[in-house]
């Protein structure tokens, strides 16, 4: 760090981040950004990491964030932070993807984009000389970055510059959400004032109309526990993980009993051995028996939960017997409070209902309630969770029982900590079939589990597996991927960055036959319905080109840098491999393993049968409709 009065501009931005916590920072490079890098090397302890994409890069940004903001290591100062930088226009608009997803579910990464220099800008407008990567329009990046950022800066004067990085860092910091900083090449060693101070985030003060609305909020939500038999369920969101609300949220579970669900998207943000857990709820993909239990309570409560469609599956989010604070409001039956914070909210909830009712007034076992109540579900919470490792498998491997199966061998590798059980593993989830297959793992450690639950950009997880794994490192997490065949052939390159550093994730890649299966499914489900013959006719933009999965370990990997590759298709290969895996010594575990599961074409994760159930007919001539056979 400079202790001189003036610096670079290249020096501010890099003391910046460093003192941000940020250890790693992803990009890929182009001559603009040179001299940054160079500078970021020599003075600070932050370190470049290449990949072959920008978006991969973006993703790995996203996925080092996520884990950052999650760790309790951001107590002992780090603000929990991303950052990736790029070079301008094709760098810049490659990107774009992995930020828009950051933006959308509330992810602060900082995105750096190197442009040409003021002297090329001046060119460019007087005469019409365009440089590298430019184009005709001198703002499309700024403007286009706009559309994603809660601040997006264009710097070209050093003098500016101290407060234009700053005023765009602490906008990243308080909104919890992107900004892009997009720095002129000459800028980067013509000098500026040296950085005073630190960053952090600025708190929304809580003003007299504030606390108001805060208590008519709580007073209207303890209104409905008391007008739906006093039975509540909470139903955990993204927001309690994005703005590290995990202790404020377990702190109100235990204090009052209330059982809980989660949303896909805040799957572990606390321990899923917390008493009163009761699964994930996603609307009508969830397991039946967690629709059930979540359903048969009184009434829901959801905290930092969104309305998507993939944690809603067409179900209603708000009606009179729901509560949801998010967005900085909270709604309550058809009541509206605004501008109610949840950091502020949560608390005031718990003493509310410690006052009126006592100390866990709420503990009980939904699954015990509603099995009572003649449901079709495990006669406890315990049963329930069990169900998800036990039993047989089929001899095939399919979705369902894939998940099952590592869920008994995470599990098994689970190890009793001081405070709560801890895994080897970090989950990293795609979207489509892994996410509705993954979402009912059980993990026993806080913030162990990592997937886009909106955005869902396809591969997003393999990128992510970069960030995560280094994010990591320092606690020996070993990112476990699942993505579907066309996800990865997205972004299977950036398996080449984890062999290159030997980040050692094992990844899931789910084959079924070279298929969009979530395509087929939301396009014209009846294809996937029992009895449907093979030969039906998928729709053909649906078809992928099929690949060799396992032999992109020779591809990527080397004898100084190695990768393992495998195939699996039935259970008792699947045994083979996990039982390597969890063999620290074992020569596989030098480097990343790239597992091809092989999966028939018609499988599908059974949580989406009701869309089958929904949309197909019986076919003609079924005693249902009354034809003879």
């Amino acid at each position: 760090m400079t202790t001189s009065r003036t610096c670079t501009v290249a020096e501010y931005l890099a003391v910046r981040l460093e003192q941000l916590g940020i250890t790693h920072l992803f990009g890929v490079p182009g001559n603009h950004l040179g001299p940054f890098l160079s500078t970021l090397h020599e003075k600070t302890k932050v370190h470049w990491v290449g990949t072959p994409t920008e978006g991969g890069a973006g993703q790995a940004a996203d996925g080092y964030t996520r884990v950052k903001v999650a760790d309790a290591e951001i107590a002992l100062g780090e603000q929990g932070i991303g950052a990736v930088a790029v070079t301008y226009g094709v760098g810049a608009f490659n990107l774009l993807n992995a930020i828009g997803g950051a933006y959308t579910e509330y992810v602060p990464v900082i995105a750096i984009n190197a442009a040409p220099t003021y002297e090329e800008w001046l060119n460019q407008r007087a005469i019409g000389l365009l440089t590298s990567h430019m184009s005709q329009r001198p703002e499309c990046n700024l403007d286009v970055y706009r559309q994603v950022t809660v601040d997006a800066q264009a710097i070209s004067n050093p003098g500016l510059a101290p407060s234009q990085i700053d005023g765009a860092l602490t906008a990243c910091l308080t909104h919890r959400r992107p900004v892009y900083l997009e720095v002129m090449e000459d800028v980067w060693e013509a000098r500026c004032p040296a950085p005073r101070g630190r960053l952090t985030r600025r708190e929304r003060p809580l003003t007299t109309k504030n606390k108001r609305m805060l208590d008519a909020a709580v007073t209207a939500c303890m209104q409905l526990v008391r007008d739906h038999d006093h039975n509540p369920i909470l139903w955990a969101g993204e927001e309690i993980d994005r703005f590290n609300l995990a202790g404020e949220f377990e702190s109100l579970v235990r204090m009052t009993g209330i059982p809980y669900c989660t949303t896909v998207g805040a799957k572990s943000v606390i321990s899923e051995d917390t008493p009163g857990f009761s699964g994930v709820y996603n609307g009508k993909a969830s397991d039946p028996k967690v629709a059930d239990v979540f359903q048969n309570a009184g009434c829901r409560i959801g905290l930092g939960s969104w309305a998507t469609s993939k944690n809603l599956g067409g179900k209603r989010s708000i009606g009179e017997d729901w509560a949801v604070a998010a967005h900085e409001g909270v709604h309550v039956g058809a009541s509206y409070f605004p501008d109610v914070q949840l950091e502020q909210f949560l608390p005031a909830l718990q003493d509310a209902f410690i006052e009126y009712f006592g100390v866990g007034y709420f503990t009980a076992d939904y699954f015990a309630a509603a099995h009572k109540n003649g449901l079709d579900v495990p006669a406890t919470t315990d049963a329930y969770l069990a169900s998800l490792t036990g039993g047989p498998y089929p001899e095939r491997v399919t979705y369902d029982s894939l998940f099952r199966h590592v869920n008994a061998f995470l599990a098994s590798q689970t190890v009793e900590g001081p405070g709560e059980r801890t895994t080897p593993f970090t989950v990293i989830s795609d979207a489509a079939f892994a996410l509705i297959g993954s979402m009912n793992l059980r993990m026993p450690e806080r913030a162990s589990y990592v997937a886009q639950n909106s955005w869902l950009s396809i591969g997003y997880s393999v990128g992510a597996a970069t960030g995560v794994a280094f994010g990591r490192r320092h606690a020996r997490k070993r990112p476990m991927v699942f993505v579907g065949d066309g996800s990865f052939q997205e972004t299977c390159q950036e398996m080449s960055t984890h062999t290159r550093h030997g980040l050692r994730p094992v990844v899931f890649v789910l084959d079924n036959e070279g298929f969009y299966g979530i395509e087929q499914m939301l396009v014209h489900p009846c294809y996937y319905k029992e009895g449907t013959p093979p030969s039906d006719g998928a729709d053909f933009y649906n078809e992928l080109h099929p690949w060799q999965y396992e032999k992109l370990a020779q591809v990527f990997g080397s004898d100084k840098h190695p990768m393992y590759g495998c195939t699996v298709g039935t259970h008792s290969e699947l045994a083979a491999l996990l039982e390597k895996i969890a063999e620290p010594t074992h020569e596989i575990n030098r480097g990343p393993v790239v597992v091809r599961v092989q999966l028939k074409r018609h499988d599908y994760p059974k949580a989406l049968q009701y869309k089958i159930t929904e949309n197909c007919p019986p076919p003609v001539g079924t005693a249902s409709e009354g034809t003879a056979r």
